[in-house]
Order: C-alpha cells, then structure tokens, then sequence
C-alpha cells in the first residue's frame, strides 16, 4: 500500500518510534503550558487526575495498539474505527484528530513564541501582536522540515528529545535537593486518593490532564511508515516514560512553588522553577527545554494530520487531492500545507482575543473534548472487534476488552460533565468544530456515491 502511494515504507524502527510517542506529548511544553491551568482547577490534585488519567490514556494506548494488527494504516482510528463500527463513524474519528490538531497550532506555537521572545526581548513576551507573529514563523518552519521526509523529521526529534531529556532531569534533580525539606507544598497520599475528588473536580482536572498525555498517538498514524510491530512497541514504552514523568513533574511543580507562582507563571512554568533553582543564565536552559519540547510536538502533530488527511482523501472520504505524494520526499504535502495554512488562518483569528492567557485556555479545553470524542471511539472499537476474548483468560481479556472499554467510558464521563462548565468560544471550538465535519462528510458521500 505504502509503496503504490509513495510513503517510505519501513523508514522508522522501535527506536524511532519510541522518541516520536515521547515527542509528540511534548514532555516540556505540556506542563509549561498546562500547569497553571491544572493547579487553577484542582489544585495539589493535579498529581491524581495526572496519574489517573495516565492509566486511562494507557487503556486507549492498549486499543490503539491491538487496532493496529488488523493493518497499520496512516489514518489510524480513522481506518479502524471505520472497519469496526461504518464509514460513517470512521470519517469522524478522523475529522475529530483532524480538527484538534488543527487547533493545537495555536496553542502549541505560542509557547515556542513566548519562549523565542523571552530569549530575544522580554518586553514582547505578553505582546499579542509580537507572540502571533513569532508563532507564524515557528509553524513555517517546521511545515517545511516536515515536508521535506519522515526521515529528516525523525533525525531532529532524536536530537530535540535527547536535549529536551538532559535539561529536564536537571530540573527534576534540582528541585528535589533544594525543595524537598521545605516544600511549598508538603506531599500527602491525598493528592492522589479518590477519595479526595468529586466528580466534579474528578471530570475538571482529567479533561486538561488528557491533554498532557495526547500526542503518542502518531506513532499509529506513521504505522505504514514504520517497521512491523515497532509502532506498538514505541507506544507502549513512550506511555510508561510519560505517565511516570508526569507525575513527577507535578510534584516538583508544587514543591517548588506556590500557587500564586504557579498562576502569574502563565504559559512559563518551567522556565519559573528555573529561577528558583539555578543562577542565570542557567536558569534559560526551561526556556530551551520549552522551545525543544514545542517544535517537537508541533512536529508530530503535522505529521499526524498529514497522514490521517492523506490516508482520508486515499479512501476519497476527503478531496483526493490531499493524497498527493511527492515523488522525491515520499510525504503527503499537500495535506502538510494545509495544517500550515489553516493554522496560520487560526493564530491570526486567535490574536483578537484579550490575552495569551485566554487563547490557551480555551484551545486547550477544546482540544481535550475532541480528544475524547476520537480516542473514546477507538476504545469502543477495540472492546467490540476483540468482545470474544472476554472467554479467554484474565489478562487478555483485561488488554483488548475491560481496560479500553473503562477507558473509553472515562472519556464519555469527561466530555459529558465538563461540556456544560464551558464558554462559549469553547464550547464554538470544541464542538463547533466537530459539527463543521458535517460539510465534508456530505461532500465525501456524493464524492463516492457519484464515483
């Protein structure tokens, strides 16, 4: 299949894979970014609800990854979902990884930017106008590596992730020498205890939690560029690495600062606990972990939508003009420019919003929404095609039915609870643009009815 249509068959192995689960959750940026939106939410409980929803997104990771032996395919829960439940479905798991990956443009790059400027001119940091633009750049550019093939893409993010890894552990070390006899927040088992959560809180934290997490997933869309069975691998072992950094990461979070820091740090949290713990100009390298981890993950995401877009348009669920490969970098750009300019389109709409702050919010709330919308199909999808191994034994049936059946479930619980407490630019973004899938699905149908 890879070969008739172009993409480099067999271009990634487990190595490879691995670094690109790691790097499409962007370790660095995601608690950069999320934390002050988190700890605003639910506080020191922010450690459960990253713990919890870990397991839960490791339960998808299991669907995911069983989905996969059916034929790794470039448009993922697009393809399976479609082959369990209809067409119909398939097309919206799709447009739903499509949609939120659009919208990550936003809130991905402007933390690349904010970061770029603190570096350049810290005056322009908090400039809407000047964060835009930056972030322009940045999508630009990494638009243009992406395109150029899968194998220049997986090169940089080695060398991205390998950074980004060494300056992290540096700030996880440090945090715990100089914070961990006098805290700003004493650890207690409670931070992690159901018992300390409502359902309210419960649903609040995991949706934003979720979107720490997401991002793994591209090494399902990469399966037909991948050697067999390393996507699997790379996704299981990118998911242990995460779930415990996470929650590691947390905890130095809320040793080291209090929240009224946690708060007026904005989109800089790491590079804020960086001043707490090393002299300048040492403290900058949160700032370099900052950038790394963002162009990584803005990275990954090109490629996801990429490949769910020109896996779509193959199937002509979608124009089939997006399927278009280049005969010498074997990579669907014409899907890659699209992300390119329908990001470019939503950084400028975003800029008339108030504040960086309120842009962030709500892609982020947005995002976790569609999230749950697509990767709760795939686990319905998983515990469906597999509902036979229920008669197996324990830990089979536990693998491919009970955990990617709760997990889905969870997802449901989340997107249902939390829609309600939504503004109304959130609630247009988030479900807005799922409903918006309805013109191309129409279009798609006649597109095959007529063909």
């Amino acid at each position: 299949m890879s070969e008739k249509y172009g993409l480099l068959s067999g271009a990634l192995g487990k190595v490879e894979s691995l670094v690109m689960g790691i790097a499409g959750t962007a370790p660095a940026f995601s608690v950069a970014v999320t934390t002050a939106t988190i700890v605003a939410t639910v506080g020191v409980l922010s450690v459960g609800s990253v713990l919890y929803c870990g397991l839960i997104m490791f339960g998808i990771m299991l669907a995911f990854s069983h989905l996969s032996n059916m034929r790794p395919h470039a448009g993922a829960t697009y393809a399976w979902v479609g082959k369990v439940f209809g067409p119909s479905w398939g097309f919206f798991a799709g447009w739903g990884l499509l949609v939120s990956s659009v919208v990550f443009m936003v809130s991905a790059t402007i933390p690349a930017a904010t970061s770029t400027l603190i570096l350049i001119s810290p005056s322009l940091s908090d400039n809407v106008n000047w964060v835009t633009f930056t972030s322009a750049v940045w999508l630009t550019v990494i638009t243009i590596i992406v395109a150029k093939g899968i194998k220049h893409a997986s090169y940089i993010q080695l060398i991205l992730t390998g950074v980004e890894s060494i300056i992290l552990l540096a700030i996880i070390v440090g945090a715990f020498l100089k914070y961990g006899s006098n805290p700003a927040h004493q650890p207690e088992l409670a931070w992690i205890s159901l018992l300390s959560f409502t359902p309210s809180t419960f649903a609040s934290g995991a949706l934003t939690a979720i979107f720490f997490y997401w991002g793994w997933d591209v090494t399902m869309n990469l399966g037909e560029e991948t050697k067999p069975k390393a996507a699997n691998s790379g996704a299981f072992w990118a998911m242990v690495n995460l779930i415990i950094f996470f929650v590691i990461m947390m905890v130095v979070v809320l040793i080291v600062m209090t929240d009224s820091e946690i708060a007026n740090a904005n989109t800089n949290v790491l590079y804020a606990i960086a001043n707490k713990l090393f002299p300048r100009p040492w403290n900058y390298i949160a700032v370099v972990s900052t950038i790394l981890s963002t162009v990584g993950t803005i990275e990954t995401q090109i490629i996801q939508f990429s490949r769910c877009l020109f896996a779509m348009s193959r199937d002509k669920a979608m124009h089939p003009m997006y399927s278009n490969v280049h005969p010498e970098w074997q990579t669907p750009w014409v899907a890659t420019g699209v992300i390119w300019f329908l990001g470019i389109l939503l950084l400028f709409s975003s800029s008339y919003m108030p504040s960086i702050q309120a842009i962030l919010a709500s892609s982020i709330q947005a995002i976790g929404l569609q999230i749950c919308f697509y990767m709760s199909l795939a686990g319905f999808a998983c515990a469906w095609h597999y509902r036979n191994k229920l008669s197996a034994d324990i830990l089979e049936a536990c693998s491919y039915v009970i955990w990617p059946l709760i997990s889905a479930g969870f997802m449901v619980f989340v997107a249902l609870y939390s829609l309600p407490t939504f503004d109304l630019t959130t609630t247009f973004i988030g479900v807005g643009g799922l409903l918006i899938g309805l013109i191309p699905f129409m279009m798609g149908r006649y597109r095959i009815g007529s063909s």
